[in-house]
């Protein structure tokens, strides 16, 4: 399964590059305007740093738009993945990017038969977002478990992204569902390394060494 860090904060994505586990970046106009920066300065920064999938969002609602603002966003690099939202004129729009050849992530998915009519569009990736089911009472990794399933019937090629994960519980779940990718914000992927045991063992090892003799 891939790692990819939903952030746009690049100071965090070059620390975290560096452990070897993020294999790409998801972003939205969201995570980008929290930086206050201007947006070609911080994508050229990420592509240098991270030599994976690498999303972004266009945010015209219209399929025209969203094509002349996916293939501009083509254009930057070859690692560039056309955030796409999940409705109507967004379909449209994927169906011709995948024509053309443009790699695109459906975003914004909270059922099932959204992201089968993704898949049937041509969205190389589906972004069920499981935090924000949990939020309104919904189990979301519900969501991926049944598009996971639904996919496999079929033989769709899109692979699962499971997005707006909260906590290593649901990286463990996405993971055992079956999904391709699990992106997450900075702070999660720095909870997944931590464990209570494992600070304990290592200080009592770092301990015991300390009482070893010195050779003269």
């Amino acid at each position: 399964m891939q790692i990819f860090l939903d952030t746009a904060d690049v100071k965090e994505i070059r620390e975290l590059a560096s452990l070897g586990l993020v294999d790409g970046i998801t972003t939205n106009p969201s995570l980008v305007a929290k930086e206050g920066r201007p947006f070609p300065e911080i994508v050229d920064e990420i592509i240098r740093i991270v030599d994976g999938p690498i999303s972004l969002e266009v945010v015209s609602t219209d399929a025209q738009g969203m094509l002349a603002e996916a293939r501009d966003l083509a254009k930057i690099h070859a690692n560039v993945v056309v955030k796409i939202p999940l409705i109507g004129e967004g379909m449209k729009a994927v169906r011709q990017l995948a024509l053309e050849g443009i790699k695109t992530n459906v975003t914004l998915c909270f059922s099932p038969s959204q992201a089968l009519l993704a898949a049937k569009a041509g969205a190389g990736y589906i972004s069920p977002f499981v935090g924000r089911l949990d939020d309104i009472s919904h189990v979301g990794m519900d969501l991926v478990r049944q598009i996971v399933t639904i996919y496999r019937n079929y033989g769709y090629p899109t692979k699962v992204l499971a997005a707006s994960l909260r906590n290593p519980l649901h990286f463990v779940e996405a993971a055992m569902a079956g999904a391709h990718v699990c992106t997450m914000p900075p702070a999660v992927l720095r909870q997944l390394l931590k464990h209570p045991l494992t600070d304990i063992g290592l200080e009592k090892f770092l301990a015991d060494w300390r009482k070893v003799p010195k050779v003269s």
